[in-house]
């Protein structure tokens, strides 16, 4: 397994929102507290070796890269941003559900959930 080398996040490409991701994500968060944010984090688990995590959080960290689309905010620490950087988030709404779905280059294989994926 290669991990992506370390990325300096202030001449990262952040994660990149799709309209309908950036309009779900504001929409959740405007039942928050104002200052609220998504925070998308890469953990390692789960079926394939690494799993995304999705928490609301009102605190922002000094390594957090912050992403804005729309109204929609997103953080991402600077360690998964090394596994997330180039990805695009979407929101996708199908005949199994409702979903953030993470486009991610540096996964070599995923599993059928979506939500965990190696590198």
């Amino acid at each position: 397994m290669t991990i992506p080398t370390s990325i300096d996040a202030a001449t990262a490409i952040p994660l990149t929102l799709t309209d309908s991701a950036a309009r779900r994500i504001k929409r959740v968060l405007s039942r928050e507290s104002e200052g609220a944010a998504l925070r998308v984090s890469v953990n390692g688990g789960g079926c394939s070796g690494f799993q995304y995590a999705f928490d609301i959080e009102n605190t922002r960290n000094e390594d957090d890269v912050v992403v804005e689309k729309d109204g929609a905010v997103v953080l991402i620490d600077s360690v998964s941003l090394q596994y997330l950087d180039g990805s695009v988030l979407d929101f996708v709404d199908d005949l199994i559900g409702q979903s953030f779905k993470i486009s991610n280059p540096h996964a070599t294989a995923s599993c059928g959930c979506g939500t965990s994926f190696s590198i």
